[in-house]
């Protein structure tokens, strides 16, 4: 995949990305993936880690913005493994940190 930005990507990176965002802090689990691309149906289990009296809010969903590092990662691996089972993808700050990716032998 070659997209550099939100606004480049394929809808469903896309929308993987604004849940990742909207999810700020937390887990998703059990995301499939087809051909290299998020599929939500079924869908995911969002487990949000919520830190009580904190001030740091998720970013805007509708706004563009130039892919980082760990985003642009993730969707390679998603690439590489081209059919697969997100067993756990850990966000913070709204960007991914790890992934446990499920792929057949």
């Amino acid at each position: 995949m070659n997209a550099t930005t939100k606004s480049t990507l394929p809808a469903p990176a896309r929308r993987l990305v604004e849940t990742m965002q909207t999810v700020h802090f937390g887990t998703i689990e059990g995301l499939a993936i087809r051909d290299g691309q998020p599929l939500f149906d079924p869908a995911p289990v969002i487990v949000r880690h919520i830190k009580l009296g904190s001030a740091d809010a998720p970013r805007e969903r509708g706004v563009d913005f130039d892919l980082k590092a760990p985003v642009i990662d993730l969707f390679r691996h998603f690439a590489e493994a081209g059919d697969a089972l997100v067993r756990s993808l850990e966000i913070r700050h709204g960007l991914p940190v790890s992934v446990l990716l499920e792929e057949q032998g």
